[in-house]
């Protein structure tokens, strides 16, 4: 698995997995809401259920595959299911239920769950090399940020085109698709499946639980991860009422900002790629983290149409965000390493389990902590478009929006900076692996 010919192969399914991803958690929950007449109430409640199945699914799939010794088989099975309740979701019949939507939405994170999780696991598996696996996540995550790209226009191109809101969600679900199937068939063919010793009795669920709470780094990295994941969410959450009340930028403005953003962190893989060859990975997502810190303190002072210099902090937080797609699991596969010395198992589905896990929470809390207390300081939803921007509700915004991710990410740098399993003592266990393999135990 070495060259740009074999990370590519790895990485396109990212790319069309993306596309998606930000319509269904975006323009889903409001059109059948309010197009299809479905409601909140109902339409909230259906589409939590289906994240409850979701969060709880990660876990099984990764230890299923860790059992089986398999990543292939879960992925194509992922595949066809993703497929089939992606166009259920985004091409609806007339009158659907809350029962509809909850069913099939629930299936679509299924899928997703059955490809994403043993595709993680199987990225950290194709090399053993410190430098060379950040590489790989950085491809897969940089083609997935493409992925966004056309998520973030597609719908708007087609409804720009003439066609409706229904009609251009089945359009980007067939893009999706027309995307995909090309992509994992090229993925299954060509890409090796990594040959696992598996024994049945090192996969109990007791001796993994046992096993990752015996494993300090892969506490720290997974505490880290999801903070972090907090600090990522609330701005993420809050990015719409943040530029249309404190910057009064309209839904034209928003897109470019996007675009910005998500350009800086794919723009910013080679560098933090080029850096790595001189830091370890673990002080090299401080140093994102802390750039980042050092951005958003100036986001609550940007004066009302500050859209140039907002750009220009999007650009800084975009870079940070490319260090935060591709070290923190570069970091998992080392720390997948060490458990493999410790125990002899191969348990990296259930740690990108767990990771994935940690980064819907994060995402779930980060909303759960903004909203309230938005609301607490009068500010709502629905009147949004004709809040003040420097009312107290639009202060408490910024600062929700900028200075209390820049707390979370000083305690994530405080959790890694000295974080124990640098490239020194990777290579040690890399070594130790690797006799192990050339003369196992009788």
């Amino acid at each position: 698995m070495k060259g740009r010919a074999g990370y590519l192969l790895y990485g396109l399914p990212a790319l069309a997995l993306a596309v998606p991803t930000l319509p269904a958690h975006v323009l889903v929950p409001t059109f059948y809401a309010q197009s299809l007449g479905l409601g909140l109430t109902a339409t909230g409640v259906a589409i939590f259920a289906a994240r409850v199945v979701d969060v709880l699914t990660d876990p099984l799939v990764g230890h299923a595959s860790d059992r089986s010794g398999r990543r292939k088989p879960f992925i194509a099975a992922g595949a066809v299911l993703a497929a089939i309740a992606l166009l259920a979701v985004f091409n609806p019949p007339i009158g659907v239920g809350a029962l509809y939507l909850g069913l099939w939405y629930g299936l679509l994170y299924v899928g997703w769950s059955l490809m994403m999780v043993p595709y993680t696991a199987w990225g950290a598996e194709l090399s053993a090399d410190y430098n060379e696996r950040s590489r790989i996540t950085s491809w897969r995550e940089g083609l997935g940020l493409v992925g966004i790209a056309i998520a973030a226009s597609l719908p708007a191109v087609l409804q720009g085109v003439g066609l409706s809101l229904a009609e251009a969600m089945l359009g980007t679900a067939l893009a999706a698709i027309v995307l995909g199937a090309p992509a994992l068939f090229l993925l299954l063919r060509f890409v090796p499946e990594v040959p696992r010793r598996t024994l049945p009795d090192q996969h109990s669920w007791r001796q993994a639980w046992q096993a990752i709470g015996g494993n300090p780094p892969f506490r720290r990295l997974l505490g880290a991860w999801f903070i972090n994941g907090v600090a990522n969410g609330l701005p993420a959450g809050l990015f719409p009422l943040f530029i249309a009340i404190r910057l009064g930028a309209d839904d034209r403005a928003l897109g470019i900002i996007l675009l910005i953003y998500f350009a800086a962190a794919l723009v910013s893989l080679p560098l933090w790629l080029f850096l790595l060859r001189r830091i370890d990975k673990h002080r090299l997502w401080c140093v994102a983290m802390i750039a980042a810190i050092l951005a958003f303190l100036f986001v609550p002072f940007l004066p009302l149409g500050a859209l140039p210099a907002f750009a220009a902090i999007c650009i800084v937080t975009g870079f940070a965000l490319g260090a935060d797609l591709a070290l923190p699991p570069a970091l998992q596969a080392d720390v997948v390493d060490l458990d493999r010395l410790r125990h002899g198992a191969e348990r990296a589905g259930l740690f990108f389990a767990l990771s994935s896990m940690s980064a819907k929470l994060s995402a779930a809390l980060a909303i759960g902590i903004a909203f309230p207390i938005l609301a607490l300081f009068g500010l709502s939803l629905d009147s949004a478009g004709g809040a003040q921007p420097d009312g107290a509700g639009a202060f408490v915004l910024a600062v929700i929006y900028a200075w209390v991710p820049c707390v979370f990410k000083l305690i994530a740098v405080g959790m890694m900076w000295r974080f124990p399993l640098d490239r020194k003592r990777h290579a040690g266990i890399a070594r130790e692996l690797q006799m192990r393999e050339l003369n196992p135990v009788a």
